[in-house]
């Protein structure tokens, strides 16, 4: 099993609407940075990532999710009434992809950014390196516990 962190913007799409989405699955669409979509294709069903809010008043980890489908197409990028349209990528020659995610639960608490910052025992974890902006990255156990951990604090 591997463990994610999965970035949105919760105006685009949040924790709760991944959570009322029919049987709380949704696509995860959109993704438009090589570097994130290549960790998308390293995932596989039972992985599971943590639901990131970003740009937000106070960004940080709000919940659980897990990865139930391998990526596949985003067929966003083939539609040109969509945001994320892409007209270099084609269904024969797809450039992104998606995965399925589903709601496992909400954290007990929003762990922040600045909170987390503030844990030598993460100060390699990618989400806080200097001019990192992925919206999909891999976390390592230590720090899933960690951060689970400090859920409890």
């Amino acid at each position: 099993m591997k463990y994610w962190l999965m970035k949105s913007e919760p105006d685009a799409f949040s924790i709760d609407d991944l959570k009322n989405s029919p049987g709380g699955t949704a696509p995860w669409d959109g993704v438009r940075n090589y570097q994130a979509r290549n960790f998308m294709r390293e995932m596989s069903p039972g992985d599971l990532a943590f639901f990131y809010h970003s740009s937000c008043a106070q960004p940080g980890i709000v919940g659980i999710m897990e990865i139930i489908r391998r990526t596949y197409p985003d067929a966003t990028a083939f539609n040109p009434a969509d945001e994320h349209y892409d007209p270099k990528s084609r269904p024969d020659n797809p450039r992104w992809y998606m995965v399925d995610v589903r709601y496992k639960r909400a954290l007990k608490r929003l762990i922040t950014l600045s909170e987390l910052k503030q844990h030598p025992e993460l100060a390699s974890m990618q989400l806080l390196r200097r001019g990192n902006r992925l919206s999909v990255m891999p976390v390592n156990m230590a720090e899933w516990r960690y951060i689970l951990d400090l859920e409890r604090a």
